[in-house]
């Protein structure tokens, strides 16, 4: 947000009005048009990553919402000897970054290990489970529903749908007439 001399603009897109507000943001009460608190003083302890490794760590709250939807090592064979929440931790390193797999810390699993779980669970769906229900969380979180009722698509969408037109369409997946 730009610093305007003492007063800070508050407020943004979407017919929400802007209006100023003396002081810092930190210490004033900011409020979306849900009514959600955002980047005060009491709910930045929250969001603070400075006790972790890395920024793209898990916390253990984080990592409690995650375990459950990773899959168990399959039976029989050897144990997993590998610490899966190191796993997510080097893939979300990855991810957030946008390092190569080669320049992955040495504290973290090997890039071989990284790169093997992350195309695994990519081909299984875990990764997908895992986008789904932090998605449905989120959306109940804001006291929204699970799934969006509503689409926005613009102009510039719908001229390269066009493009393409049935040509594009797979004939396999759809039903018989």
């Amino acid at each position: 947000m730009p610093r305007l001399g003492a007063k800070w603009w508050v407020g943004s897109h979407g017919g929400f009005p802007r209006r100023k507000m003396s002081g810092s943001l930190a210490s004033n009460l900011i409020r979306t048009r849900r009514g959600l608190l955002m980047w005060t003083t009491k709910n930045r302890a929250k969001y603070n990553r400075d006790g972790l490794r890395y920024p793209s760590d898990l916390t253990d709250d984080e990592w409690g919402h995650i375990e459950p939807l990773i899959p168990p090592a399959k039976r029989g064979g050897r144990k997993r000897e590998v610490n899966v929440r190191e796993v997510v931790n080097g893939i979300m390193y990855v991810l957030s970054t946008g390092c190569q797999w080669r320049y992955v810390p040495r504290d973290l699993p090997p890039r071989s290990t990284l790169f093997h779980y992350f195309d695994l669970w990519n081909y299984d769906g875990t990764l997908g489970r895992i986008h789904y229900a932090l998605y449905v969380k989120c959306r109940e979180k804001a006291e929204r529903e699970a799934s969006p009722t509503a689409c926005i698509i613009d102009s510039q969408s719908v001229k390269s749908a066009e493009k393409g037109g049935p040509a594009l369409t797979h004939t396999g997946l759809m039903a018989a007439s």
